[in-house]
């Protein structure tokens, strides 16, 4: 299995043709989505302008989540050079962060939900609604997108 084209046609030994439909797409869409997850967290602890309530349970339940994601934000872009170097670790963080979006999606909507905040509906609300639908859409696209081409990626 020494030639080139032995190597195309065995998963894992070498890049298996071409790019798939959409990498540098994808690619930017995973950095701009880690920049937009720090953007928030900026806004929030220095202007507030992101906040869709002053009250300290909404704001206390806020504050837990930097930490998931900065692990979304890592995963994200962790996977977009595992993308762009066509590496088969780009999977394990496709996964990771499609997992990370909707299991984020999920959580946010919950509370809302509970809490009825999608009844008052403002520019800070317009905005959750629109990460929620993002993270409803991308997280699973990035899984199904990174497994469907995984063969694409090199093992090396």
């Amino acid at each position: 299995m020494g030639s080139e084209e032995e190597r195309r046609a065995v998963p894992g030994k070498g890049r298996a043709g071409p790019p798939p439909a959409g990498l540098r797409v994808l690619i930017a869409g995973l950095w701009v989505v880690a920049g937009l997850d720090l953007l928030y967290w900026v806004l929030f602890f220095t202007t507030g302008e992101v906040q869709t309530s002053q009250d300290a349970m909404y704001l206390d339940w806020e504050r837990s989540f930097p930490a998931a994601d900065a692990w979304l934000g890592i995963a994200a872009v962790a996977c977009a050079e595992g993308l762009r170097r066509r590496r088969a670790w780009a999977v394990l963080y496709g996964i990771a962060a499609g997992s990370a979006f909707i299991y984020l999606g999920l959580m946010d909507t919950l509370y809302n939900l509970q809490h009825g905040m999608y009844l008052h509906f403002d520019g800070a609300m317009l905005g959750e609604v629109g990460i929620n639908v993002a993270c409803f859409g991308f997280g699973p696209f990035l899984m199904w997108y990174v497994w469907r081409h995984r063969r694409c990626l090199d093992a090396s």
